[in-house]
């Protein structure tokens, strides 16, 4: 449930058709906790006695009168069916009616990882099969693969079977289908070195069928894969890498990021046929950002799974354990940034879990959680667009190697200072449903690319830089973030399919793996007047894992104006800084050093080309250049000044990074006096509102802070400023269509401010 960040990559499957879908009841924010009746753990269930109506009535009017509006409850597939066909759904009964008694709103989580142990006498051909052959017995956990159709025809059953009496009760709210997707869930099969899954005989036809519908026949996998098949039976994933070619390894890791999206759409479906109109989330372990292909419990792509759900959603444990394993802040608001743009065209996203008391994993110990942790994660999330706020639980663990972690109040019943303060935010929300809800964060201009193919060079035995892709991304977004300037991460395949009018910029950090349909784009966005960065050896492998004949490859080297002329590895790089009248490198001196990571790229301009020359290298060679390409203009950075960014702060990186606004021509909503910060940050974001916008102030720092917030508007005029939490008000002029906003605020609060132009109350 609440597992450690695993490492990841991607697929090739679109990443578009993320529209709302119709008909979905969206019209209410749940700001729950977790609870099911007890005290029993997720996935856990409590045995129902003669007091657990009492004692649960309790607990739930505890619940409301702190002031959270929803109980996020859940079902398991191992109590609520012992037996093939025969169903327990009394504890699901029993919370419903007295949730709806007390005047609580229920969101059902569902479990199926912990499966029946009928499953695995029944159908033994189903288990989980490792690349060795072993089968895994379950010890409840991890089940049986669902590839097999009676494993499957099962799991979607109880996913209907809860769907009816769900929807049987008016307080019912909405879904969460699938906690953490993985292959593999709650098992760690650490006998078996470098696990892969799943090997067995139906995982294998799958990909077989998903093969040929790529392949067409065995002419083509042959050559794809370097084999000489006569039969398909003869076709399964890779168990162990080679020196010739790796392109099978990339279709069956690609394989399994499809797979996990069409399991996610089936249990969606499973519960379509039942329930047509309530909300259907689920949550992933961590961004996908931070996940790797070769993790062998299979990894997932936010993007590609928040494709069939209303809104996708992420478990946030800013404190999951160990304290020297606390997330930074830049982490925490990557994770929440990555989420929200993977739900980009839903319009909204989830916290699935938010941690409410310290942690354990067995001897580790988190350090306290706090009523201030929770006012900035939470804030920080409705901040970024989460549509939906779930406290991860109630009451502590109570078995397990989590025992006596992760609660919101005392195992013994009592409340904790956190467990009210909690409240009084769920409280706030619930006072102002319509403007949380209908709240948008404002459009970004400027997007980093997440290209997880970049993960699958070198191919199975690859083991080396695993956070390369991460620590490339996030070098940008902490400058952008720390400067609060809007930005959205976005997919490769929006590159793919040319979606990309709502940007003027587009940054492609670490682009070692791209597709020749991904080129395409590439050059129909500079074309059409945008503006690209991109960092070395841009497609220097295609999706079939062979190198470009010229780097940047596949075809770009006449965007960029350039082709590579020599690449040197080094831990660090320096380039010198040689046209300090480019956009991009005002404020910078002639003869400064930006600094990158891992290679030394020198370029050769192309005949022709119209292509200036901004950074050299130690030897003297054009290192950073940027080059006009039909309405556009293109910049190649031959290093990863990203991935420097991320492990050492260089003030000249960072106004490179924020010149590139002046250079692509975009103007931001606003700007602060807090701008710029590496440490005791003050967070500022924006949503567009019905009538005006929202002003979320965030004060990370240690300290008390005085913040002037100029907002630009399309008009002057009055307007009122509300302060939402404390609800007060007063008003301020605009002047040269800008308001000016000041404010004073301690340490570790927040300010939520709607921003409403007077004419229109």
């Amino acid at each position: 449930m609440k597992l450690l960040f695993i490492l990841f990559l991607s697929i090739a499957i679109g990443v578009q058709g993320q529209k709302k879908h119709e008909g979905i009841d969206k019209d209410f924010f749940p700001f729950s906790v977790w609870y099911s009746g007890g005290k029993a753990r997720a996935p856990m269930l409590s045995k129902i006695t003669t007091h657990s109506e009492e004692e649960w009535r309790v607990d739930l009017q505890q619940i409301k009168d702190l002031g959270f509006n929803t109980v996020r409850t859940w079902v398991e597939w191992a109590t609520c069916e012992p037996e093939p066909g025969r169903y327990n759904f009394d504890n699901l009964h029993l919370l419903m009616r007295i949730a709806n008694e007390v005047g609580l709103k229920v969101f059902i989580q569902i479990y199926v990882d912990s499966a029946p142990d009928w499953v695995a006498q029944r159908y033994p051909f189903a288990l989980f099969e490792a690349q060795n052959g072993d089968k895994v017995q379950p010890q409840s956990a991890p089940g049986a693969c669902i590839d097999n159709k009676v494993v499957e025809d099962a799991i979607l059953n109880f996913y209907s079977k809860t769907a009816e009496v769900a929807v049987s009760y008016p307080n019912f709210f909405g879904w969460d289908l699938w906690s953490e997707p993985h292959i593999i869930n709650w098992a760690s099969i650490d006998y078996i070195p470098n696990v892969q899954f799943c090997f067995c005989d139906a995982t294998q036809t799958r990909f077989r069928e998903w093969l040929k519908k790529k392949y067409n026949s065995l002419e083509n996998i042959n050559a794809a894969w370097y084999r000489n098949f006569t039969d398909w039976t003869q076709v399964e994933a890779p168990r162990f890498s080679t020196i010739l070619s790796y392109t099978d390894f990339i279709d069956w890791k690609t394989f399994i990021y499809e797979k996990l999206t069409e399991d996610m759409a089936a249990r969606y479906n499973a519960i379509r046929k039942v329930d047509t109109t309530h909300l259907i989330t689920a949550h992933a372990v961590g961004a996908s950002l931070f996940q790797s292909p070769h993790v062998g419990a299979g990894a997932t792509d936010d993007f590609l799974m928040a494709r069939p759900l209303d809104y996708y959603g992420v478990s946030l444990y800013p404190k999951h354990n160990h304290p020297q394993n606390a997330w930074s802040l830049t982490t925490l608001r990557t994770v929440m940034d990555f989420t929200r743009s993977a739900n980009r065209e839903k319009g909204g996203w989830y916290v699935g879990e938010l941690q409410a008391g310290l942690g354990t994993i067995a001897l580790q110990v988190s350090d306290p959680v706090t009523p201030a942790d929770h006012r900035i994660w939470a804030w920080s999330a409705i901040a970024k667009g989460a549509k939906g706020v779930n406290i991860y639980a109630y009451y502590p663990m109570s078995s397990g190697y989590e025992a006596g972690g992760y609660g919101l109040i005392n195992l013994d019943g009592t409340l904790t200072e956190r467990a009210v303060s909690a409240g009084r935010i769920a409280d706030v929300v619930n006072r102002n449903q319509s403007l949380f809800l209908n709240a948008t964060p404002a459009k970004a201009e400027i997007g980093i690319v997440y290209n997880p193919l970049t993960q699958m060079v070198g191919g199975m035995q690859r083991r080396d830089f695993p956070a390369a892709l991460s620590q490339s991304l996030i070098g940008y977004f902490q400058t952008f973030a720390n400067h609060n300037i809007p930005i959205d991460f976005i997919h490769r395949e929006h590159i793919e399919n040319q979606d990309l009018s709502q940007y003027k910029l587009i940054i492609i950090p670490y682009p070692i793996m791209f597709t020749r349909k991904a080129a395409s784009g590439l050059r129909a966005f500079v074309e059409n007047g945008g503006y690209v960065l991109a960092e070395a050896r841009i497609g220097w492998n295609d999706d079939r894992g062979y190198a470009s004949e010229i780097i940047p490859g596949l075809g770009m080297h006449d965007i960029f104006g350039v082709r590579e002329n020599e690449i040197r590895m080094r831990e660090e790089v320096e380039f010198t800084v040689t046209d300090e009248n480019h956009p991009v490198m005002q404020g910078i001196k002639g003869g400064s050093k930006l600094t990158g990571s891992l290679y030394e790229e020198s370029l050769s301009l192309l005949k022709n080309s119209n292509t200036r020359v901004l950074a050299t290298t130690g030897q003297g060679q054009p290192a950073i250049v940027s080059t006009r390409y039909g309405k556009g203009e293109s910049m190649l950075v031959g290093t990863y000044m990203g991935m420097a960014n991320f492990q050492k702060f260089n003030p000249d990186n960072d106004r490179f990074f924020v010149n590139l606004l002046s250079w692509a021509k975009i103007k931001r909503p606003f700007t602060t006096s807090v701008d710029g910060r590496t440490s005791d940050q003050v967070e500022v974001r924006l949503e567009d509102t019905t009538n005006g916008y929202l002003v979320f102030i965030i004060n990370h720092s240690a300290n008390s802070e005085e913040v002037n917030i100029k907002l630009n508007l399309s008009s002057n005029g009055i307007h009122i400023l509300r302060d939402v939490i404390n609800e007060t008000r007063r008003e301020v002029s605009g002047s040269d269509n800008t308001l000016d906003i000041n404010a004073h605020i301690d340490s570790k609060e927040v300010h939520v401010i709607e921003v409403i132009p007077k004419k229109q109350r």
